[in-house]
């Protein structure tokens, strides 16, 4: 328990250095792009007659510093204002905090996306079982090529074929919006009923990119354990094949728990291109309209917490496999 411990303890402890040095690194990048908003903001500010300390004192409210500061400086400042939970206010929407900005995008990110991961992991650890077990068969090598062949497509492309076929062909799903204008917001049947009908297209969309390499990873993960020497006792002991196959599911599947965990992390920052092909306002097409606008605060927020996102995942799937499986903690 105290080794288990005291690994955890250094799990947490390089996270934190890695979100650390992430953040640094952001900082510097992007106050090493052209066009200083702050600069931009305070020549505003001295044109419209305001004096420079004026000027200076608006600037530091908006940014959190001054841009004319040392830049060593302004690092400092805005280390202080993380720990504080403070990200800066952003420029694009009018001097709103970047955290309520991505409070707000955060659900549509997480819930579509999350439900899309979860559904294609189900789908693909089953189907992948499948194509191992019956490996030699055509059914198993159809199995496997579908999935390749769908791994390989990317997910733009896989929302404009289904958007074509579902809304424009079929006119079965809607499109571009998250929700029936007339639906009044809030905790209610009809919200969350037009909502989950109007995320179909993006979580199905996630489903079909993401299944084939579950499929595949499954479907390698129960071939190498189908080799192991306690498959062919289990067979000479004579036990039953729906136990074996039990046996098989249970061990192959504890790789790809800690993919799923770090797949998690990364969902944040995965949902670029679906969600700006599909107008959904989720943090992915917050953080290209960030940079589009040069909204620097919003945009270092975004990325910030699409890296900690990951590397919180990371310590999670390290402490997960920790747990599930003994030969490690061994």
């Amino acid at each position: 328990m105290k080794g288990f411990a005291r690994t955890l303890l250094i799990k947490l402890v390089g996270g934190a250095l890695m979100i650390w040095v992430v953040a640094t690194f952001t900082f510097f990048l992007v106050h090493a792009l052209p066009g200083d908003p702050g600069s931009v903001a305070y020549e505003g500010f001295l044109a419209q007659g305001l004096s420079p300390q004026e000027a200076a004192s608006k600037v530091a409210v908006i940014y959190g510093y001054t841009s004319h500061d040392p830049l060593f400086t302004q690092y400092l400042d805005y280390l202080r204002d993380l720990l504080h939970g403070n990200l800066g206010v952003s420029i694009s929407y009018s001097g709103v905090p970047v955290s309520e900005v991505i409070q707000h995008a955060l659900p549509w990110t997480v819930v579509p996306i999350l439900s899309g991961l979860v559904i294609s992991f189900l789908i693909g650890i089953t189907v992948g079982v499948v194509a191992a077990v019956k490996r030699s068969s055509r059914v198993g090598g159809a199995l496997s090529l579908s999935a390749s062949l769908i791994a390989g497509i990317p997910s733009f492309v896989m929302a404009i074929l289904l958007t074509t076929l579902l809304h424009t062909q079929l006119g079965l799903l809607p499109y571009g919006e998250t929700n029936d204008p007339w639906v009044e917001s809030g905790w209610t049947a009809d919200y969350i009923g037009s909502v989950a009908y109007y995320a179909v297209l993006p979580v199905a969309t996630y489903v079909l990119i993401t299944y084939g390499g579950w499929m595949l990873a499954m479907r390698s993960s129960v071939v190498s354990v189908l080799g192991d020497d306690f498959i062919l006792a289990s067979e000479l002991r004579g036990i039953a094949p729906t136990t074996r196959m039990r046996y098989i599911g249970r061990n192959a599947i504890l790789p790809l728990f800690t993919t799923l965990a770090i797949a998690c992390g990364f969902m944040l920052g995965g949902a670029v291109l679906i969600e700006n092909a599909f107008n959904y306002p989720g943090l992915g097409r917050l953080l290209l309209e960030s940079i589009g606008a040069r909204d620097y605060p919003l945009m270092t927020g975004s990325f910030l917490l699409i890296t900690s996102a990951v590397v919180i995942a990371n310590v999670i799937a390290d402490v997960l496999y920790t747990v599930i499986d003994p030969r490690v903690r061994r």
